[in-house]
């Protein structure tokens, strides 16, 4: 399948996903820091919680399909199939423990966007296989942010699929201002952080910041 038909230029709108973490949000609600993100220049908001009951996660899922939609930006929400359903998400983003990228296909529909973590080549065919509309690739680098993300995985994967696939690869891992454009110009389509970007004292300028090494 192709999501142009349904989001026009998804490449574009995959350039920048924040994702959420209270854990490292300073005490910010989730919402704010979202908005600040948009602000400075994030195309896609995933709602990343691993600790919240589905009462919360519905409610914080509803206030940033609110805001995503008032600001035309992506929302994904991360492993949960039921509340990306529940709140009317753009999309679900899975990774290897997570639901099977086939059930979670069958789940949300062709129309949709379906996001699968790849950290090999093997896991890389087997996402675009199970209908991945883009292959989260990493951890490229190390990082804080995940703490079952494994060891670095480096830019050698996000060339090797570039010159194999037409799928967008959004790198995750490690990514910060000095290294996102080298990680553009290996292959990826975009790049996806969360302590960059949550944890940083001005979220807005954090994003843009970034937005803007995207483009070097």
């Amino acid at each position: 399948m192709t999501m142009d038909n349904v989001f026009p230029a998804l490449n574009d709108r995959l350039a920048l996903h924040v994702l959420t973490d209270r854990d490292w949000s300073r005490g910010r609600s989730t919402v704010e820091v979202a908005r600040a993100a948009i602000d400075g220049g994030a195309t896609v908001i995933q709602l990343r919680d691993k600790y919240a009951n589905m009462h919360t996660l519905i409610e914080e899922g509803k206030a940033l399909r609110k805001l995503t939609r008032q600001r035309n930006v992506l929302l994904i929400v991360n492993d949960r199939v039921d509340v990306a359903l529940a709140i009317e998400a753009d999309g679900v983003h899975v990774g290897q423990h997570d639901m099977p990228g086939e059930l979670a296909r069958k789940l949300i529909g062709p129309e949709r966007i379906l996001g699968i973590s790849a950290g090999s080549m093997d896991e890389a065919i087997a996402a675009i296989a199970a209908g991945a509309d883009y292959l989260g690739v990493g951890p490229i680098f190390a990082t804080q942010g995940k703490s079952d993300a494994g060891a670095p995985i480096g830019l050698e994967l996000l060339s090797e699929l570039k010159r194999r696939y037409t799928t967008p690869l959004i790198a995750i891992g490690g990514i910060n201002a000095e290294n996102a454009g080298a990680i553009i110009r290996a292959g990826a389509t975009g790049i996806a952080v969360i302590t960059a970007v949550v944890n940083a004292l001005d979220i807005a300028e954090a994003t843009r910041v970034l937005a803007n090494a995207l483009t070097v």
